[in-house]
């Protein structure tokens, strides 16, 4: 990705008659470092002379495991790369919180929740909103319609057998994402189908990256870690493997930065590649650039929900390749991002997710109205974020809302459901857990204080710009307040809170009891910035229910296939504009099997 700290010692030999002593030693330093990368690879496996492997693999996150996996349970033999280390294998997908939409799920049973694959598909179709040639075989929408069928019959079917075989498990308690919109048929879950995977991300993970470790025992697959590949290389138009750069050994921890220092460059061979790279969240140039216009304009300060090293850089080389992107305009960020106090990235944010209680205000102290409230619609409340002009928001709630609504994102943040921790777990229904605690305390973003007055001026103190007006603010507050008097209510979101706290796992988990903000008895007030999160990719590689990558005319591009975030999780757009949350891991799983079940067949012998 970064060629300025890179080093070609044969461009600059190539100006002198004969190498100096300097340039020989440098030369053979590169070579050891080559070898010391291609030893802590991994084992080698034979392969036919003509080639190097069956199948190339190029990413080592959720998609590329779960394709690997596939090929070597079908005694195809694989080369996997990926130019970060060993550390960080299984990507993105071992930070999350492990969230996963199913269908009709003895969970959702068990919660009192009826769920259907019809209610799936009508709700799918009302928060995608295709709209781009759906009809048209050449039109950007049509493979990503067929994948959203796919993938709802997918969660409404087999998915939870699959992953339930595999030994995956699930929290009892499903979570109620992206509420919606405010219409039967438009954006948004009408019921819970976040299942919260018991071990989070990491468990996710987990049975695939053991069933890859157990087919490089076997001789199947082949690790190449520091391998960064800059091109896939054709020949008479079809792919014949790719090209790329070596990079130095690194023992980077997990999800921080690592060296881009060349040492080497590889040329493997295979007749199928697949590209299973990720999105562009990290790269914030590239976000920008792809920015839509009906999200208003670009933010100019961002965090980042995603390691560095989600540059993105793979979909222009596949694109180069033959490759069509589609879609590039749609992506998904989230409006409730925390600065984290103790980053492992380059701006590094955690992201809240929020139960329906918070009142939520722009940057000048204005209450936003449906659908923009806490949990219902993310990409309507990004927009009406910039569309006002400023990059940032305002929660302000209660101790009492925060101990019982406020989750954090990422499998680092709950230590409890990430280590099957069942005591710490089930605490969550009588105290805060620790790290919203911890953030309450050490995080840049939050304002505490015992009096609206005090919590006003920390506001302002905060953003240095005396946006919050204390009249104007109170006076909202207490119009909300008179809200709850009643067991009726004109305020949506007091409705909201009422009908979240009719389901049984609202109740119990995810919703305080409704009372008012200024309540002291409710207290300490609490106020906190909301930070523009950059993480998913919704547009990318368009390719068919095989996972093979299209050209721009609709064929497939011989020997080249994607799956994961930079397929747009299938078809090149999945989600169309929106997502309803539980369905990157999902894609991920579900996209990765289509291509390596896909590649497997084209590769049999």
């Amino acid at each position: 990705m970064d060629s300025t700290d890179s080093t070609d010692s044969t461009d600059r030999s190539a100006q002198s008659p004969l190498p100096s002593r300097r340039h020989l030693l440098t030369a053979a330093g590169a070579v050891l470092a080559g070898a010391a990368a291609f030893s802590q690879a991994g084992p080698a496996f034979a392969a036919s002379p003509a080639q190097d492997a069956d199948v190339i693999v190029i990413g080592h996150g959720l998609a590329g495991l779960v394709a690997t996996a596939e090929l070597a349970d079908a005694g195809r033999k694989v080369l996997l790369l990926d130019q970060e280390p060993e550390t960080n294998l299984g990507g993105q997908a071992f930070w999350s919180f492990g969230g996963l939409f199913l269908v009709d799920s003895p969970e959702q049973r068990l919660m009192g929740v009826r769920d259907s694959h019809d209610l799936a598909w009508q709700d799918w179709q009302g928060a995608a909103g295709f709209d781009r040639g759906v009809g048209d075989p050449a039109g950007q929408d049509h493979w990503a319609y067929k994948w959203a069928q796919a993938y709802v019959d997918f969660a409404a079917g087999e998915k939870r057998s699959w992953l339930y075989g595999l030994g995956v498990r699930w929290f009892p308690v499903v979570g109620w994402a992206e509420r919606g919109g405010g219409l039967a048929d438009g954006h948004g879950n009408s019921v819970p189908r976040f299942h919260v995977t018991w071990g989070t991300g990491p468990a996710v993970v987990e049975p695939f990256e053991k069933k890859v470790r157990a087919a490089v025992a076997r001789g199947k697959v082949a690790f190449r870690f520091r391998h960064r590949v800059d091109e896939v290389v054709r020949t008479g138009g079809v792919v014949t493997g790719v090209r790329g750069a070596v990079l130095e050994p690194s023992d980077a921890p997990r999800g921080t930065r690592s060296s881009r220092t060349v040492v080497g460059d590889f040329e493997f061979r295979a007749p199928v590649v697949v590209v299973t790279s990720g999105g562009i969240g990290a790269n914030h140039d590239l976000v920008r650039q792809n920015w839509p216009a009906r999200l208003g304009a670009p933010p100019r300060n961002m965090i980042s929900g995603v390691p560095e090293h989600v540059d993105g850089r793979m979909l222009a080389i596949t694109e180069a390749a033959g490759g069509r992107i589609v879609n590039p305009d749609r992506m998904w960020h989230y409006t409730e991002g925390l600065r984290n106090y103790a980053p492992i990235w380059a701006k590094h944010g955690i992201r809240i997710l929020p139960g329906p209680s918070s009142l939520w205000f722009d940057a000048t102290g204005k209450r936003f109205s449906a659908p923009d409230l806490p949990g219902y619609d993310t990409l309507s409340t990004l927009a009406a974020i910039t569309g006002g002009g400023h990059d940032y928001s305002w929660f302000v709630t209660t101790q009492k809302i925060l101990a019982k609504e406020f989750a954090l994102s990422g499998s680092e943040q709950n230590p409890d459901l990430t280590n099957k921790d069942i005591p710490l777990t089930l605490s969550r229904l009588w105290q805060t857990p620790e790290p919203i605690e911890r953030f309450k305390k050490n995080g840049a973003d939050f304002v505490v204080a015992s009096n609206l007055a005090d919590l006003v001026a920390g506001m302002n103190r905060l953003t240095g710009e005396g946006l919050i007006d204390l009249a104007d603010l109170k006076r909202q507050i207490e119009a909300r307040d008179r809200e709850i008097d009643h067991p009726y209510s004109k305020d949506v979101q007091v409705m909201g809170i009422r009908n979240a706290l009719s389901y049984t796992g609202d109740f119990l988990s995810r919703t305080a009891q409704i009372h008012r903000i200024l309540d002291p008895g409710a207290g300490p007030l609490i106020a906190v910035r909301l930070n523009i999160l950059t993480r998913k990719t919704l547009g990318g590689l368009q390719t068919d229910l095989s996972g093979r990558v299209l050209d721009a005319g609709g064929t497939p591009v011989p020997g080249l296939y994607a799956a994961g975030e930079v397929s747009g999780f299938g078809g090149g757009g999945v989600h169309g504009y929106r997502s309803l949350e539980g369905t990157f891991l999902g894609g991920c799983l579900f996209s990765g099997r289509q291509a390596g079940r896909a590649a497997a067949a084209a590769t049999a012998t």
